[in-house]
């Protein structure tokens, strides 16, 4: 394999997005809340991120934790969350919603897709929830997303590498598979050999400490340099 394997870390502050660039992060996705699954950053945060760093930035539009199945009011306020991150310079929009059976919400997705032409517009972890994945594949490549992020249904991507590498097989150059969900430094190299994926996505976290006695957690979730380096020295080793 000759092609470097791009690495996407997802970061929720200007100093993950330091670290993740200094270890070798050739994307960033930028949410809050990732404890949560991921949610909506501010304008203002992804402003000063756009200041520190100058690779690549989509940013999440997610307006809760729990499912992708929303209400009328969550998916306006999530076209208009899309319309301010892509105003304020975002290289593209991260989401996904899904109608009360389940399926892909292609009404929506068409409307979002609308508001992001010529940017970026992924499809988030929403497919691994979709009970038949392989249509709202096709359906995403119709119209016209760019990316889909996936575990190939499993906790993790390694768990989901068959099912990966099923979707990676389909979508061929139609549509970029991103494969997230536990992939570290130890497994990145096999997973991509077994998937094809010519990328792939991790937090790299650590914990920070900012005690809040009874008010709040103490602890919360930075990126870690290191483990970025150390993602992508194993991913070098392909190239």
């Amino acid at each position: 394999m000759n092609d470097r394997i791009l690495l996407e870390v997802c970061i929720a502050s200007t100093e993950d997005a330091v670290a993740a660039l200094g270890g070798g992060a050739d994307r960033l996705e930028l949410n809050v809340g990732i404890e949560l699954g991921g949610l909506t950053p501010s304008v203002g945060l992804l402003e000063q991120v756009k200041k520190a760093v100058a690779i690549p930035l989509v940013t999440m539009v997610r307006p809760r934790a729990a499912g992708f199945r929303y209400s009328a009011i969550e998916r306006r306020i999530m076209l208009r969350d899309a319309e301010l991150l892509l105003a304020a310079g975002a290289d593209g929009i991260v989401s996904g919603a899904l109608c009360q059976d389940g399926s892909l919400d292609v009404d929506f997705w068409k409307q979002l897709r609308n508001l992001s032409q010529g940017r970026d517009l992924v499809f988030h972890r929403a497919l691994d929830v979709i009970p038949d994945p392989m249509t709202a594949l096709q359906q995403l490549i119709d119209t016209g997303t760019t990316r889909v992020l996936t575990s190939g249904g499993c906790e993790s991507a390694w768990q989901g590498r068959r099912q990966i590498a099923r979707l990676q097989q389909k979508a061929g150059n139609q549509i970029e598979i991103l494969a997230g969900a536990g992939v570290t430094p130890d497994n990145a190299v096999p997973l991509v050999r077994e998937t094809g994926c010519s990328q792939l996505h991790g937090t790299f976290r650590e914990l920070a400490s900012d005690p809040a006695s009874f008010v709040a957690d103490g602890s919360y979730p930075t990126t870690s340099e290191p483990l970025v380096a150390a993602m992508r020295a194993a991913l070098d080793e392909l190239s």
